[in-house]
């Protein structure tokens, strides 16, 4: 008797309301019916339905809870109230999917094709032979790719190999025979060697002197510009024409070569190989070339040496300089800006102290590339014309002087007794440790220039509009559709001057901040456009907001150039190229 009253009890127990507990607690608010009065008191009025017959239970009055059979579930989900609220989050679900791959596809087809690093932000150009020496031997570490009838250096392009009982011809140095490019297995060793070090992980290449790649298969004495000079005078290199020993048909094919060994490394995602080209003197026309043609490509850019030309402070010559570049570079090719070089004498030697601050800010203020050469960062100058031992041309020497790293021996470039040219004299206080604790140094606003530009859309992607001025000062512009601030960059070649800009840009605001000078006691402060004075050799870079864009002015508009035009949404804080 007392087992079968467990069992009952169990039952009892189990059964309540046709509730199972399968290890879960129930819902303390699910409701129950009362029991009704006329039944036994302790026998619940539903509790026999799952048991006596095949009925579904009535769920209107009963909320889900824990540990519910699926039966029951299914029941539950069934319902309206509950089955329209899972269909709207769903369709909203499906519905927000499709709306973000939309924008995002929609973001992508309007937006302009990201700058690469290339681009992007400044070239360091340096010559390895004076950069740094570790092996104490007086030469820096990396041997240089010394690329080229008289010779380039003077004297005659012809030498006699005692050994092999032969001439062959070099365009450069005794040092620097030239490859027969005309020779497919020559073609093919440099292809070779390109591809070596692309697999190795460089970035690119530059390819100097190209022009001198191949020569006339003929190879006739060139002809004298000066007809009635004895010929056993000639031997300076611009007493010939060269037109038999550069540019020959057929050497933009091989460009285009070393361009399609690029292209193939560059399918690699991340891995863009940039390519640039030396034109060395040619014309602007004969340099624009490098470019390529709309659906043949070539270089990236050409380098654009012509500011390293600048033997005197001139703003009209700048000026020149910066429009015929813009005026002739090709529709969607970027351009870069060089204010030094190996094969010219040093900013601080052509123009003076007074102007290397003014050139670096020029330098990363224009539209496209700057590109650095090493040591015009800190101001360094020529070496004397002394004490050198090299074969070369002297003075394609003076600009290779060791890079001035500190005030030790040798500059920090080597701790070796000797080097292979001598350092400057004045790199006790010319060298970078010394100018990186100095707050005014040229150093220190170097690199405020190329934070400014890394950071700044309107430098590495605005419009450039030029102005012209009655004075020495170059003037112009940087500004983005979609955003109303402006910079105005104003760099001073001549005397101390008085600018009113106001005869320049009549809607400017009568107060601009200053964000970089190159008296850094200035920055931050304010000036009045009506009345702006410079110093021999100031530089500012002003700052205003206006709704007057210039390049949207039809007085302006021959005046503004863009090479890949973008505008700025801050609502979403987005470029896009559908201006």
């Amino acid at each position: 008797m007392a087992e079968e009253k467990s069992k009952r009890d169990s039952i009892g127990m189990s059964l309540k309301g046709c509730r199972t507990n399968n290890g879960f607690v129930h819902n303390e608010d699910i409701l129950e019916k009362d029991p009704d009065p006329s039944s036994p008191g302790d026998s619940p009025q539903h509790s026999a339905v799952g048991i006596l017959g095949p009925e579904e239970p009535d769920l209107k009055d009963i909320q889900p809870y824990a540990g519910m059979p699926k039966e029951v579930l299914f029941r539950f989900s069934s319902q309206a109230r509950y089955r329209v609220p899972r269909e709207v989050l769903f369709w909203l679900t499906v519905t927000s999917v499709l709306v973000l791959i939309g924008a995002t596809i929609a973001i992508i087809a309007i937006s302009p094709k990201c700058l690469d690093w290339w681009q992007a932000g400044p070239m360091y150009q340096i010559y390895p032979r004076s950069f740094k020496d570790s092996d104490k031997d007086g030469n820096g570490d990396l041997k240089g790719a010394w690329g080229r009838q008289l010779s380039v250096y003077g004297n005659s392009s012809w030498h006699f190999d005692e050994i092999r009982n032969q001439c062959y011809f070099h365009q450069f140095t005794k040092e620097q025979p030239d490859l027969n490019f005309r020779n497919p297995d020559v073609q093919e060793e440099i292809k070779e060697i390109i591809q070596f070090w692309l697999a190795k992980g460089v970035d690119g290449f530059s390819f100097e002197a190209v022009k001198f790649l191949l020569e006339a298969e003929h190879l006739r004495n060139e002809i004298q510009v000066t007809k009635t000079q004895i010929p056993d005078t000639v031997t300076q290199y611009s007493e010939l024409y060269h037109d038999f020993t550069t540019t020959q048909v057929g050497m933009h094919d091989i460009v285009r070569n070393f361009r399609h060994i690029m292209d193939q490394y560059s399918r690699e995602p991340g891995r863009y190989r940039f390519m640039g080209t030396e034109a060395y003197g040619d014309s602007i026309d004969k340099t624009m070339m490098y470019y390529g043609l709309p659906f043949i490509q070539e270089a990236d850019f050409p380098f654009n040496d012509y500011l390293t030309r600048l033997d005197t402070p001139s703003g009209d010559r700048v000026f020149e300089v910066i429009t015929s570049w813009m005026e002739h570079i090709p529709e969607g090719k970027w351009p870069n800006w060089m204010i030094g070089g190996l094969d010219r004498a040093r900013l601080t030697s052509r123009l003076g102290k007074e102007y290397v601050n003014i050139m670096n800010m020029l330098l990363f203020t224009l539209p496209g590339t700057p590109i650095t050469y090493y040591g015009e960062e800190i101001g360094m100058g020529n070496i004397l014309a002394t004490n050198i031992s090299e074969s070369y041309d002297v003075d394609t020497l003076l600009s290779k002087s060791p890079m001035q790293w500190d005030n030790s021996s040798n500059a920090g470039f080597s701790e070796g007794n000797n080097t292979w040219l001598p350092t400057n004299l004045d790199y006790h206080t010319v060298n970078v440790d010394v100018q990186k604790t100095l707050p005014r140094s040229a150093l220190k606003l170097y690199q405020e220039l190329s934070l400014l530009h890394d950071n700044e859309l309107l430098l590495s992607r605005g419009w450039f509009c030029y102005l012209r001025t009655e004075n020495h000062s170059v003037v112009y512009t940087r500004e983005l559709d979609g955003t109303d601030r402006v910079f105005l960059i104003i760099l001073n070649f001549g005397e101390s001057s008085l600018l009113n800009l106001k005869e320049v840009i009549s809607k400017i605001p009568t107060r601009a901040r200053i964000r970089l000078s190159t008296n850094s006691a200035n920055k931050g402060s304010e000036v009045d456009t009506h009345a702006i004075t410079l110093d021999k050799g100031e530089g500012l870079i002003l700052e205003y907001n206006t709704k007057n864009l210039l390049h949207l002015q039809t007085d302006f508009r021959d005046r503004c150039f863009v090479s890949n035009r973008a505008c700025y949404s801050s609502v979403f804080n987005i470029l896009y190229s559908l201006c």
